[in-house]
């Protein structure tokens, strides 16, 4: 607990239908829920999300599944997850974060039987600015767009992109690929589809969170898995300079909605969602607790950072290069933070390691944990962890040489039912 925090049971009591408060005592650690499957989506404050659940498994002795080291730090994507693209030494998980393309059949072969699966989704127009400005140098219906114009893109979209091509994923309906759909249904069948792949959904993903309303979410993610409030606390990350931003008018917004057709009913769709799930709790219940967390969120970064948050600064101003965020190409800088010099670690509340994890990129966060819990494995398995590291590095490799699979699957995969924030986003 953050020292000089308040005590929450007076909110508690005014909100019966929140978990046990930590001041009443819990029946023990398996009281909160362990086994999680969360879609990370792209440009959606998915870092955040994923700093979060990297730290709640650390906390409390959990396996993170992770890729295999030939996927890098993502689960072979944009391929369809399959589980051989998880490493052995992480398996069997408790929880899976890192960026995948979904496979419900493949996950629930991997993950537990009460598995709570979450995902995250961002308003259709900022999350495509934010797409074309940070893939412009990989994704090739940005890339010959004269001038790297978004504009000029979105005046006439079928003269740059091709459905098939290397990393189209980026340039239409990234949220419906990225949860498994198919970005490219013809216009005449979009919209039945996408009601129908919204439901769908809904029926796997116990919550939907909405970027935009990032705290009021956190507070529906804590009453699911029954967390405590230091659990879900957290800073920004993966942002980009203000400079690198484009203002969007409101005949752009439109056009990139229309475009992105499918995207827009299913944040529609889940963002209503959201807040009746909001409304059922009681206004005042989230906005109480809304407040709080935001409280305790500045009494950690005053404990962990003297005062305020360190500044913002580019990757070549970061002296610790375990804090250094990934540069996507020289058109757009992402920004993260650096240490303080003066901080030591000797009676540091809370200790110095867990406010540099709180602001780690998701690579190297990603390579700290595969190296952590593959020595733990080694330990428990000395002789069996190198076979099956070989073992599963041929299958990605026999994978790799498989057909590709379309981009575009039809049909729809049936699946199978499972039980204005804080976070200004300039990512």
């Amino acid at each position: 607990m953050i020292p000089g925090e308040e005590t929450l049971e007076a909110f508690w009591l005014s909100c019966p239908s929140s978990p046990v408060p930590p001041s009443q005592g819990r029946s023990g650690p398996s009281a909160k829920h362990t086994s999680i499957a969360f879609l990370k989506t792209h440009k959606t404050a998915s870092s955040t999300v994923q700093n979060i659940l990297f730290r709640f498994a650390e906390r409390n002795n959990l396996t993170v599944a992770l890729p295999i080291t030939t996927c890098d730090h993502q689960f072979c994507y944009p391929r369809p997850f399959s589980a051989h693209f998880v490493h052995p030494h992480t398996t069997p998980p408790d929880i899976i974060t890192n960026h995948l393309r979904f496979s419900r059949a493949e996950l629930r072969r991997l993950m537990p039987n009460n598995t709570i699966y979450i995902t995250i989704l961002r308003e259709p127009g900022a999350m495509f600015e934010s797409l074309f400005t940070y893939f412009n140098q990989y994704c090739l219906s940005f890339k010959r767009v004269p001038n790297g114009s978004l504009e000029t893109f979105l005046e006439h979209p079928w003269s740059y992109y091709r459905p098939e091509e290397k990393d189209s994923m980026y340039a239409r309906n990234t949220l419906t690929f990225d949860l498994g759909g198919d970005k490219d249904r013809p216009t005449s069948e979009a919209l039945a589809y996408a009601k129908r792949f919204a439901a769908e959904m809904e029926r796997v993903f116990s919550l939907v969170m909405i970027a935009e309303y990032f705290d009021e979410s956190l507070v529906l993610l804590r009453r699911l898995l029954s967390w405590d409030l230091d659990d879900v606390l957290y800073v920004s990350l993966n942002m980009r300079t203000a400079d690198s931003k484009s203002s969007l008018s409101s005949e752009n917004i439109a056009k990139i909605r229309a475009w992105n057709a499918i995207d827009s009913v299913l944040y529609d769709y889940f963002n209503a969602s959201l807040w009746r799930k909001l409304r059922a709790l009681g206004p005042a219940c989230v906005e109480r607790e809304v407040q709080l967390l935001r409280q305790s969120r500045d009494r950690l970064v005053r404990s962990c950072f003297g005062g305020h948050l360190p500044p913002l600064r580019s990757a070549a101003q970061i002296t610790n290069k375990e804090l250094r965020p990934w540069q996507p190409s020289s058109k757009v800088e992402i920004v993260g933070y650096d240490l303080p010099v003066n901080m030591t670690q000797k009676g540091h509340v809370p200790p110095r390691d867990e406010c540099l994890k709180m602001i780690m990129p998701e690579v190297q966060y990603t390579r700290m944990l595969l190296r952590s819990e593959s020595l733990r494995y080694r330990k428990r398995f000395p002789l069996r962890s190198s076979q099956q590291t070989a073992r599963s590095v041929g299958q990605v490799r026999a994978h790799k040489e498989s057909p590709a699979p379309s981009l575009n699957p039809r049909p729809l995969e049936t699946m199978a039912r499972s039980t204005k924030g804080a976070l200004r986003l300039s990512q």
